[in-house]
This record gives structure tokens, sequence and C-alpha cells, in this order.
């Protein structure tokens, strides 16, 4: 039997998070390049579908990668369908049946138990870049971190160079750090980002 990790509390980290965010944030910068908040959280309503297609096994809407993520695209409905989504992504997820076997996501198939693991990466690190993008604090629960540095830890390893292409950046060294830092240079991410003064 694979190792299931809990979605739960990943799904409330942002729900709590999503609450906060006011209009006037929604055009700042983000840590992943080119992406504002609003292009993260139209990135969250795509991906919380496709990772609920993917845990129930389901035809997808397309056999392709997801289209980029853009704010011009976020539905003006988010704050009410992202907390509901969260909450069925997590539900479609506590099904054992989720991690077994084999599954699809954004045009690319793998074991169900890593693709459960990516479905927490992608909550953590993007819940991770749109607080560090408007100032606020961001609480990883210790199984959540677990999801996540296993599939960094993987994606960082010897072999899986082409996987990282549009997906992570180059490993950035934060040697002697906390567990939660080391995934976000696992990531490609810089601990210690902030936005851009203008």
């Amino acid at each position: 039997m694979p190792t299931m990790y809990d979605l739960e509390p990943a799904a409330r980290e942002l729900t709590g998070l999503f609450a906060e965010i006011s209009d006037d944030e929604l055009d700042k910068p983000t840590p992943c390049e080119g992406t504002t908040v609003a292009g993260l959280l139209d990135h969250f309503v795509t991906l919380t579908r496709a990772f609920q297609d993917s845990a129930r096994k389901t035809t997808q809407q397309s056999g392709g990668p997801p289209p980029r993520a853009s704010g011009d695209n976020l539905d003006p409905d988010w704050r009410r369908l992202l907390p509901q989504q969260l909450q069925d992504l997590a539900a479609a997820w506590r099904d054992p049946a989720a991690w077994e076997g084999q599954t699809q996501a954004g045009g690319i198939t793998m074991p169900a138990h890593v693709m459960g693991c990516v479905a927490v990466s992608e909550l953590v690190l993007h819940g991770w870049d749109v607080a560090r993008a408007t100032g606020r604090d961001f609480s990883c629960a210790e199984a959540s971190l677990e999801a996540v540095h296993s599939f960094t830890s993987m994606m960082s390893a010897p072999g899986h160079e082409a996987g990282r292409v549009g997906l992570y950046g180059p490993v950035v060294p934060v040697p002697d750090a906390p567990l939660f830092d080391q995934v976000l240079g696992l990531s490609g991410r810089a601990p210690d980002w902030s936005p851009p003064a203008r």
C-alpha cells in the first residue's frame, strides 16, 4: 500500500490565505517569474480541478498541458470557487484508491502515489509563492512537508533534468537550513525572495 498524504492541512492553509487577499494585491509579482498573484490564483483554479480528476482517474478535458496561468483568465468568482475546490480536492485524495495504479494530469501519466505528492507540492509551493508575494506567513504541516520533500528530492536527482523544465528552476543551494527552506531550494526558489522594489 503506497503512502497516503492528507491534503486537508494544505487546503486549509490556502483557504485562510486566499481569504485575506485584497483586490489591489492581485497584480503583485510572485517568485514565479512573470506570474502575478492573480495568475497563480488562476493556476490554482485549474490545478484543483485537474488533480481532482487525477485522484478519481476520470477522463481529462484535454490530453495536453494546462494553459499558461494568467491573471487575465482568473474567474471573477474565484473567492467562492477556490475554497470549495480545495475542499473537494482534499476529499478526492482521501480515498485510498486515489493512490493506487496510474493516473494522469496535465498530459503526464505517472504512478498515482507520485501524482498525489505532486498535488501536495503544488498546493504548498504555490501557497508559499502567494504568501511571499503578499507579505504573509505560510505554515506547512509536517506530513505535507514530507510529501513535498519526497517529490522535490526525486526531481533534483541526476537523470531528472528534463522533467524539471517548465516545472522548477535550477536548484538553489540552501545548506544548513530548515527542511522547508531546503525544499524551496530544491524547487528552484530562494527562501529569502522578496518582491522587487517598485
